[in-house]
């Protein structure tokens, strides 16, 4: 039997070895390179309306504020940034309205990166022209669908198959969103051609009636010609919803509590952040049945800077512990991709 000091002198080795252990492991842990990119700054735009992932401190376009990136994006790019030997450095610019499309824009001179919650998907890579225009890093956050509503509707609307010809879902074209909320309700199907009878209004006035055909089609990543400038969907039957669209998701909550639309479909991330800041007047009644379909959001960068990121993947990744530090982590504590980022840098 061992005595107690020899118990003692055995228990501290084995902490001092657990201490060493940890110590080696993250000296020979990878440590990280510099993201090649000429020394320059990036130029990066972002969405300036998706509260609480990605928005502008003044969503004003043209104001001081409207360039001031916040929320979970905006503080795992200052971690990149903060993160010792990325080299890394950016420039930011706020990105108003349509939301529609925005990802595109890391194909144009004046960006270099663009991001706002952006949902990582194939189609979304090529542009009008079907020519391969972005790539995106590997996803940082994920979010699954779900509906909105003022808390007196919470039991009414428990389910997609409740919504009928009588409720009106607001939407912002050319999301996940949308597209969820339209193949879940059948007024689309899985390839996004409406229901033969689905009216379509567009800004101006003109209405068009799907013939069930390809022609008439929506999906996250785009849409028919002449359903471009979309301003509402009404069903052809009693037991789909009409749709609602907005520029804003500012102002399609505002709709939601002055009563003027029934839902908004969007990510349970900034639902749930709309939910907790009406006080429990707006709640979550219903999120997507399918957890195979829960996506993945990540950057948006030109084709020509595939090398650049797969620098930012590995970054990314340090940042998070390879995923295992999220946006619940970053809600519970908004400094934690800065706090890893200096713990790195003292390996």
């Amino acid at each position: 039997m061992l005595s107690l000091k020899k118990l003692a002198s055995r228990v501290a080795f084995i902490g001092w070895m657990a201490a060493l252990s940890a110590a080696v492991a993250l000296l020979v842990a990878p440590r990280s390179e510099a993201c090649t990119h000429g020394g320059r700054t990036l130029n990066v735009g972002f969405y300036s309306d998706f509260k609480p992932v990605s928005y502008s401190e003044d969503r004003t376009p043209g104001s001081p504020g409207f360039d001031v990136h916040r929320g979970y994006e905006a503080d795992l790019l200052t971690a990149l940034e903060a993160l010792e030997g990325a080299g890394l450095s950016f420039s930011r610019r706020g990105i108003g309205d349509p939301f529609s499309g925005i990802w595109l824009k890391a194909a144009r001179p004046e960006y270099d990166v663009v991001g706002g919650g952006i949902t990582i998907r194939e189609d979304r890579t090529r542009n009008n022209a079907g020519k391969k225009a972005v790539v995106f890093t590997s996803g940082h956050i994920s979010f699954l669908q779900t509906l909105l509503v003022r808390a007196a509707d919470k039991g009414r609307l428990a389910s997609y198959d409740r919504l009928t010809s009588t409720d009106r879902v607001g939407v912002v074209a050319e999301t996940t969103g949308e597209e969820r909320l339209l193949q879940l309700t059948g007024l689309t199907d899985e390839k996004g051609v409406l229901a033969a009878g689905t009216k379509v209004a567009v800004a101006g006035g003109a209405v068009g009636t799907a013939d069930g055909g390809k022609d008439y089609f929506i999906t996250a990543a785009g849409e028919s010609e002449q359903l471009k400038r979309r301003t509402s969907i009404t069903p052809a039957v009693s037991t789909m919803p009409q749709v609602r669209y907005y520029a804003q998701e500012g102002m399609m909550l505002d709709a939601l509590k002055k009563g003027e639309i029934d839902a908004v479909a969007r990510g349970n991330i900034g639902n749930s952040d709309a939910s907790a800041a009406s006080g429990g007047a707006l709640v979550i009644a219903v999120q997507d049945p399918d957890p195979a379909k829960r996506e993945r959001g990540g950057f948006a960068l030109d084709t020509q800077h595939t090398a650049l990121a797969a620098c930012l993947d590995r970054k990314i990744n340090l940042l998070t512990d390879n995923g295992r530090i999220d946006y619940s982590d970053w809600r519970a504590n908004p400094s934690v991709f800065t706090e890893r980022a200096r713990t790195l840098g003292k390996r």
